[in-house]
């Protein structure tokens, strides 16, 4: 049986990659991973993407291709694909923040499920693009908030826009296939994971970056709910679901066509926000935590959202290569990095390496 590393290697090295959304926090991370399999990749991102700082510090020591554009506009989407004739597309590109999400509810819409529909449109047309992997979200699920784990079968839906904006993108991504690729030589998938931490994420409202943002300038991180359990993941471990995924979708005898695929961590990630913060402060000895005064009414959160991954452990034979100890170590080994001025694009090379070859 061939190993997880090696199967990733004969899929990727020498082949033509399109990343959507590139630029952004796990954008980058793909591109690197994908850099180390030898692939050729190309990026597409929009021009005024706020997170892209992290990208910024890891692109000199690339070879990636990047352009900007916009998934919204059907002509830029077709013009690049057509140009590159792309083997696989890893798309990510997205609206991706919930409280975004309610400032422009159209806008995203218009991306997360229009920019789609234009990625696949043009798949259609051109007809030579071996494999697609539609990145969603956990928060594809209507959450009936019992606590039990999700089966990719289960019902869609999502309350705020951003859930249903994914929910949406799921239906739009399972109709193209059904209707225009399921009999062709294209193979078509959804991947759905949640939140994640590692080191260079910098997007707002998001406990990691929030604390480190604090903690540079020596003040508290107000944490509203540090009873609330979350499930948490360290960014590499989905993003190796998206590439053995990508993979089996270009074998001849792939057999995940048209299938959607939950990756999520185990059971003994899923824990208080307080213990996250806690594990983190080990590594910012001058670090403190603090709820903020009660008072007003908080804004709804769902309970945990959990994910059964017995799908992708079967058929993709992947598995998280992190528990939530590993995960914070290399999260906040990069952060001290950053914080020490220290080479952080080296780093998050060898965490990439590293990663990769605990895989097998």
């Amino acid at each position: 049986m061939r190993s997880n590393l090696n199967i990733l290697r004969d899929a990727y090295d020498g082949r033509r990659v399109l990343v959507t959304g590139h630029t952004g926090f796990k954008g980058t991370w793909l591109c690197l991973m994908l850099e180390h399999l030898g692939a050729d990749v190309i990026g597409l991102s929009l021009d005024d993407d706020a997170d892209r700082t992290f990208f910024e510090t890891v692109a000199p020591g690339t070879t990636l291709d990047h352009r900007l554009g916009d998934l919204r506009r059907p002509d830029v989407v077709s013009a690049l694909i057509e140009e590159v004739r792309p083997s696989i597309i890893l798309h990510l590109g997205a609206q991706a923040l919930v409280l975004d999400s309610y400032d422009d509810p159209v806008g995203t819409f218009e991306t997360n499920v229009m920019g789609t529909l234009h990625v696949l449109d043009t798949v259609r047309r051109t007809g030579d693009v071996d494999g697609v992997v539609v990145v969603t979200s956990d928060k594809v699920y209507r959450n009936d908030d019992t606590g039990r784990p999700f089966v990719e079968d289960d019902a869609l839906g999502g309350h705020d826009p951003y859930s249903a904006s994914k929910a949406a993108t799921e239906m739009a991504a399972h109709s193209f296939q059904h209707s225009f690729l399921r009999d062709t030589s294209t193979g078509l998938a959804t991947a759905r994971a949640g939140n994640v931490i590692g080191g260079g994420d910098w997007a707002a409202n998001r406990i990691v970056p929030d604390a480190i943002r604090a903690w540079s300038a020596g003040e508290d991180l107000l944490v509203r709910n540090p009873t609330a359990t979350r499930p948490w993941q360290y960014v590499l471990d989905p993003l190796l679901g998206y590439l053995l995924l990508g993979a089996r979708l270009v074998e001849p005898d792939g057999d995940v066509d048209g299938e959607s695929f939950n990756f999520g961590p185990s059971a003994a990630s899923h824990r208080p926000v307080g213990d996250l913060v806690d594990a983190l402060t080990a590594h910012w000895p001058e670090a403190r935590w603090s709820t903020p005064p009660a008072g007003g009414r908080p804004p709804f959160e769902s309970r945990l959202l959990d994910l059964d991954c017995s799908k992708a452990a079967t058929i993709l034979g992947w598995h998280p290569v992190t528990d939530l100890q590993a995960a914070v170590d290399l999260t906040m080994g990069w952060y001290r990095c950053w914080n020490e001025g220290g080479d952080t694009a080296a780093l998050a090379r060898e965490q990439v390496a590293g990663i990769l070859t605990a895989a097998d």
